[in-house]
């Protein structure tokens, strides 16, 4: 396979080690290119869910071509999220090719990028974390009672469907969430002159150049490969936003187990 070469690549929210990650498409988009610096920017691995003893093979495959990746040239900078905030004990660890950190500033072209994964500007992280990671069970199921229902729907020949995208989009709290983040990181980003911010965390791929009467500054947003399937690539002074299409639907007896016992876990929470 002939591979694309890309000068920056930036993946955020895989979340290894969940039913939610599609890490088999991850792995075909790794191996489609040949990034000069690969940046995974929080959240690659969850390390809050690691008590579902759940860690399939396809899942370290892409681990161990994030080390191939290393090991052959390319610079990877894995920065911390909240899902993996348990390294964050061992930042600015530096092995090679691959370093550990929790926020990065590069120069591209003569401009600024500022690069984090983003839960410091979410309250439910610093303030109430058992909130958040109910939050995180409850989104899991979510994801696998969605998958469930587009595998019918498939079925069907019907298009599939986001019951989290509906939700976001419906609920004014989610929306102002967002919007608040995003506004967070330009306003700061702007007044400390990045030319870009880039984050992950949300979920919600975008590229957007923001203006205001301080400044200008490009928000970018990597997304997630649990819904979205999106990646930044940075090549010849300028951004995409990559789109993996999602070509299969895959529903096992394990996925059906999981669910069962995931949807135990919440109401135990909730009780307690």
């Amino acid at each position: 396979m002939k591979k694309r070469k890309v000068e920056l690549v930036v993946i955020s929210d895989v979340h290894l080690g969940t039913y939610g990650c599609h890490a088999k498409e991850l792995l075909d988009y790794l191996n489609s290119i040949k990034p000069k610096t690969l940046i995974l920017n929080g959240d690659i691995i969850d390390i809050w869910q690691f008590r579902k003893s759940y860690f399939p093979q396809s899942h370290l495959n892409v681990i161990k071509k994030i080390i191939s990746l290393s090991s052959k040239g390319t610079k990877v900078h894995y920065l911390t999220g909240n899902h993996d905030e348990f390294l964050r004990k061992f930042t600015d660890l530096q092995m090679g090719s691959l370093s550990l950190l929790n926020k990065l500033v590069i120069d591209l072209d003569g401009q600024k990028a500022w690069i984090f994964h983003g839960d410091v500007f979410d309250s439910s992280i610093t303030h109430a974390k058992w909130l958040a990671k109910l939050g995180g069970w409850g989104y899991d199921l979510l994801i696998l009672i969605n998958r469930f229902i587009n595998w019918i729907l498939s079925k069907m020949k019907k298009e599939p469907y986001s019951l989290s995208k509906k939700i976001k989009n419906n609920v004014k709290s989610a929306v102002k969430f967002i919007t608040n983040f995003e506004n967070v990181c330009t306003e700061l980003a702007i007044e400390n002159n990045y030319d870009y911010v880039i984050c992950g965390h949300i979920h919600e791929p975008k590229m957007e150049k923001i203006k205001t009467d301080k400044g200008e500054t490009m928000y970018l947003n990597s997304g997630d490969w649990i819904e979205n399937l999106t990646a930044l690539e940075y090549n010849n002074k300028k951004w995409k936003l990559y789109r993996h299409e999602l070509h299969k639907i895959a529903v096992d007896e394990e996925h059906f187990e999981y669910e069962n016992k995931l949807a135990e876990q919440f109401i135990s929470v909730l009780k307690n």
